[in-house]
């Protein structure tokens, strides 16, 4: 039973050293809105990282851009293990080896939005250029390889879109009562 009671301690000490903590990587962000809350330790390339307000980063995120911008909009979600993945690298220099290439095209490092009222489930993984529109769903496990329209849920790998949200007589009054709440609407 003290073995027990020992693990409970340790495991409830780890949670308050994380909310202690949080506040002070939070603002390693490049910019970031109010109400942002980590579930865990992750791993972010902060200075190329913009959060809007009212954001929850599951546990275990990996959030990587070397070049280009990763944008979060407000009232976002993501599960456990999310990654999202801003930059690539080239491979098509005849004579030498990928490890060795140290330039890159244009194409390489493309910005990843996401933008407002999104829920991205546990263990997705976004690919550099994709925004994900407005008030979409991302299934547990996707890869998302290209932009997802708004309101849209989509899944697999790669991703696709399964179904829509809304109506589009929904999409409306699903905004105008948002506006009317005067909730965070970037």
């Amino acid at each position: 039973m003290k073995l027990r009671s020992f693990v409970y301690l340790l495991f409830y000490a780890k949670k308050v050293i994380w909310r202690i903590r949080m506040p002070f990587i939070l603002m390693l962000f490049r910019k970031r809105g109010s109400h942002v809350v980590l579930g865990g330790p992750g791993d972010f390339s902060y200075k190329s990282i913009e959060l809007g307000s009212k954001v929850y980063i599951g546990p275990r995120a990996t959030f990587n851009s070397a070049i280009s911008t990763i944008r979060i909009g407000s009232n976002v979600l993501f599960g456990p293990e999310v990654m999202i993945m801003g930059g690539d690298h080239r491979f098509d220099i005849v004579g030498q080896y990928i490890f060795d290439i140290t330039q890159k095209a244009p194409e390489n490092d493309a910005d990843v939005v996401i933008e407002d009222d999104v829920w991205i489930g546990a263990r997705v993984l976004i690919l550099k250029g994709v925004t994900i529109g407005c008030g979409s769903i991302i299934g547990a496990g996707s890869v998302v390889t290209k932009s997802v329209p708004p309101y849209s849920v989509a899944v697999g790998n790669p991703a696709k879109v399964v179904r829509q949200r809304f109506s589009r007589e929904q999409i409306i009054k699903h905004e105008e009562i948002l506006k009317k709440s005067n909730d965070v609407w970037i």
